[in-house]
């Protein structure tokens, strides 16, 4: 993952400094790019302990066509709940009436099936697009299936693409506040070639400490997948980005990782039974032989 701490120190040493939507401030750099053979190691970072049962959860909760953060609380993953509190919070302010703190408000989402349907929906992120894309006449389209039929049945197409930049619904309102950002791994394209599939990210923008690192093994491991469905090897994953930052309450913890040797990377075991991309189970991963320097806390920026 030395490519990885490579990026980190260009944006820290070389960056533009630039004003956001947050209000925190990023140090950024426009265009870069990594690669990984996924033959030699599941490209999980190792200078600092990565989450990893929250990237496989959010990948099945996404394959699963869900925006809805009831089933991520449900199994204490907590990576998106300050969106939709954001939201709430808002609402709730505007109204002049008292609202939960975030704790409560998570603890009631789990709870709560109503309260979970008006409040912990994200609107048409990543499941929806992937997975119930809105076509022409209302139709829904599944961008995962299409993408699976045309890797077995048209291998050397070019136009294996699956997009969650849908700019018919980028500007779709919940209760007058977006709830999410628009999706920041904008879309992907597979590639077949000697019996290996391979996948190429576009991410528009990247917080390179907290979420880059989730993105690289989530669209590893979901490369990983799709090449088992499809009866073949896994092959490279390219992530290209946009507008890559680091945010400027971030530095610490930049400087921090940025001492540390990368360790051999581990190996991610999944359950070769499963042939069906909506059959995959949490128990279905097994990851071997990961090693890691301690986490390193940060704070998100919403």
């Amino acid at each position: 993952m030395k490519q990885y701490l490579d990026i980190l120190k260009k944006i820290k040493d070389e960056g533009n400094d630039r004003g956001d939507r947050t209000g925190v401030g990023t140090r950024s750099i426009f265009g870069a790019q990594m690669r990984f053979d996924l033959s030699q190691g599941y490209p999980l970072v190792t200078t600092k302990k990565m989450f990893l049962r929250g990237i496989i959860h959010e990948l099945l909760w996404m394959l699963r066509g869900e925006t809805n953060v009831r089933y991520l609380v449900e199994n204490d993953v907590h990576i998106w709940d300050a969106w939709p509190y954001a939201v709430y919070l808002q609402v709730k302010e505007g109204s002049g009436q008292e609202a939960l703190s975030q704790e409560d408000f998570v603890n009631k989402i789990k709870e709560s099936k109503s309260f979970a349907r008006e409040w912990g929906d994200l609107g048409p992120v990543y499941g929806k697009q992937w997975r119930r894309w809105l076509g022409p006449g209302g139709k829904e389209i599944d961008q995962i299936a299409i993408a699976i039929d045309q890797i077995k049945n048209d291998p050397g197409s070019r136009r294996i693409i699956v997009s969650a930049w849908n700019t018919g619904e980028l500007q779709m309102l919940i209760k007058g506040k977006r709830t999410a950002p628009p999706p920041c791994p904008s879309f992907f394209q597979f590639y077949v070639n000697n019996g290996k599939l391979s996948c190429h990210l576009y991410q528009r923008s990247a917080d390179v400490f907290l979420g880059v690192p989730f993105d690289i093994a989530s669209y590893s491991l979901l490369t990983m997948m799709m090449a088992q469905v499809t009866g073949l090897k896994p092959g490279d994953f390219v992530i290209s980005f946009g507008d890559i930052h680091i945010y400027k309450n971030h530095f610490e913890q930049v400087d921090e990782q940025l001492k540390r040797e990368p360790l051999a990377l581990p190996t991610m075991k999944i359950n070769s039974e499963v042939k069906d991309i909506d059959s995959f189970k949490f128990e279905d991963f097994e990851l071997l032989n990961y090693k890691s320097h301690p986490s390193i806390k940060a704070q998100i920026a919403v």
